[in-house]
């Protein structure tokens, strides 16, 4: 195959730039359906559709760990009430990912 020239090489790379952009976006958009259709199980005609987007939209903002626990929070601090979910548990990574070596081996010298 000949080696192509600068325009062809960018003409290539803009083609898969375009098709990477259109999978990002079909990907985008299977990823909110599937969470649009959780919805329709969900009372949300209690809220104003201002309310369910400002709700949404700070909890994704500061993250839905941290908006579980600040709703967590505000239902353990109402009288008579029993939280119903485990607060989320978070798996720490170790310090090192590196394997500890066995009694001088693999040390150099």
């Amino acid at each position: 195959m000949p080696k192509m020239n600068e325009r062809e090489r960018l003409a290539d790379l803009e083609a898969r730039e375009r098709k990477l952009a259109q999978e990002v976006l079909d990907a985008r958009r299977a990823l909110r359906g599937r969470y649009a259709s959780m919805i329709e199980d969900v009372p949300v005609e209690q809220l104003s559709e201002r309310a369910f987007r400002d709700i949404l939209g700070h909890a994704i903002r500061i993250g839905g760990d941290r908006a579980m626990e600040a709703l967590r929070a505000i239902d353990a601090t109402e009288p008579g009430n029993k939280p119903t979910v485990k607060p989320t548990q978070r798996v720490v990574p170790a310090a090192s990912t590196a394997e500890p070596r066995a009694a001088g081996q693999g040390q150099p010298g």
